[in-house]
């Protein structure tokens, strides 16, 4: 190699980062500016007072006035009814300490939570950037951490949801990207990384947990085929997931006397979505934030008396209505992957929106499949990691309930492969144009 062409690459590479560095920077600034401009109209509806401010933060922000107040982790509804694993701790704590700033369920408080909801989903471009540069290269990063800049639901859901999912889907991402890196790396610091965050990532929505293990298990078997030092830092990785989790195990366990990993009311999600109301993906009338009677079964039997009672409820039913179950679980595989759960008239009265977020959601799909195709022809190991995502994160809302924001934390991968599609696709073409532009040119010099 000649020393002029080592001297180019010196300088290449670093005005390379540089430019790099740049365009990451103005994805997260155009991507927060979007989301903040979209915030400014969508926050009034956070800031209404109805059933005592319900609508900023649900139970989420019920656990972090108790917790403001001095009550401790506890009271997720309409009263004083004690203790609560609800929900998993990391967000309430976050709402706490911006209650603990602006107070509960003020203006500024609102404005405030949706504003770091915007930074998060901002920030989730990093991330992106480096999952398609690492698997696809540099145009495709741009394309898809641009894409990421102005999605549409990435904007909405940030701009209007006082939730954890824009924190989920910025911790999925992150945990995504470290999965990809540990799968070549024997680091006993990178694996024990890889634990610490896929620990906080559950106790910030315990869905991470559907596919950091797997994510994590493929990445050990691919150092174990590759000859490389593999045990050590697989168990390094368990050890440091249980150390971060176990606080929150061992709390739950002394105040309720029962064996909580993460949340208690997966009993109550099994129950509000197989039941006879199938018109509506949530359908109204099955949860104590929505439904007086069940509010007063709550109080009378406890969180967990009553998350048992409607597990049990909801099993009943799964059992003795079986095909209408396997039709249900069939909706909820559609509606997730398509948007799409029903044309009738009172469904439509109720969204009105869904048939123009069918078209976007299901175009979206079917530009993943094609980028996920393509990246299976490219290597079966890259494309490995986005095929146990999609198998495994939505298999509890096939089996339960969906909502609309719940399919949000792996939205950056359905991104990441229609960005890898689009840009294959431009860049074939670009190919095909130049080869005729060289046929042309020799035909003319001939």
């Amino acid at each position: 190699m000649s020393l002029t062409t080592v001297s180019e690459r010196d300088i290449r590479k670093p005005k390379a980062l540089a430019n790099a560095k740049n365009s990451l920077l103005w994805m997260v600034v155009v991507a927060l500016t979007l989301r903040l401009v979209a915030m400014c109209f969508l926050f009034p509806e956070r800031i209404d007072p109805d059933r005592d401010h319900w609508r900023l933060g649900g139970e989420a922000g019920r656990i972090a006035r108790s917790i403001v107040e001095g009550e401790g982790f506890s009271n997720p509804l309409f009263g004083k009814t004690g203790p609560t694993a609800w929900l998993a701790p990391v967000f309430p704590y976050l709402l706490a300490g911006i209650f603990r700033l602006f107070g509960a369920y003020t203006k500024a408080s609102a404005i405030a939570a949706l504003a770091l909801d915007c930074l998060f989903s901002a920030l989730t471009c990093i991330p992106i950037y480096f999952v398609a540069k690492k698997h696809f290269g540099e145009t495709t990063a741009r394309w898809a951490g641009w894409s990421w800049a102005f999605f549409p639901y990435a904007i909405f859901f940030s701009a209007d949801f006082i939730w954890a999912t824009t924190l989920t889907t910025l911790l999925m991402t992150l945990v995504f990207l470290s999965a990809l890196h540990i799968e070549g790396s024997s680091s006993m610091w990178h694996w024990v990384g890889y634990g610490a965050l896929s620990g906080f990532g559950g106790l910030t929505d315990p869905v991470v947990m559907s596919v950091a293990p797997v994510l994590g298990a493929w990445a050990w078997y691919r150092l174990y085929k590759g000859g490389r030092e593999w045990l050590a830092p697989g168990l390094g990785a368990v050890l440091a997931l249980t150390l971060v989790v176990a606080p929150w195990f061992i709390r739950n366990y002394e105040t309720f006397h029962k064996f909580i990993p993460f949340r208690s009311c997966l009993g109550l999600e099994v129950y509000f979505g197989n039941n006879q109301d199938s018109w509506h993906w949530g359908p109204p009338g099955y949860h104590p934030s929505d439904n007086e009677n069940e509010w007063r079964e709550y109080q009378q039997l406890g969180e967990i008396a009553y998350t048992q009672k409607k597990l049990h409820q909801g099993l009943a039913f799964i059992n003795s209505h079986r095909f209408l179950y396997a039709q249900q679980t069939l909706r909820r595989v559609v509606y997730l992957w398509t948007g799409f759960w029903s044309f009738s008239r009172r469904y439509l009265q109720e969204e009105p929106a869904d048939p123009f977020n069918m078209i976007f959601c299901t175009g979206l799909t079917i530009l993943t499949l094609i980028g996920l195709r393509q990246a299976w022809f490219l290597s079966p190991q890259i494309a490995m990691p986005y095929v146990l995502v999609f198998l495994f994160f939505p298999l509890i809302y096939y089996l339960t309930h969906p909502e609309d924001y719940y399919r949000r934390p792996i939205d950056p991968q359905y991104v990441v492969l229609a960005a890898y599609a689009v840009a294959s696709r431009v860049a074939e073409r670009k190919v095909r144009l130049a080869n005729i532009r060289t046929q042309v040119v020799t035909a003319t010099i001939k």
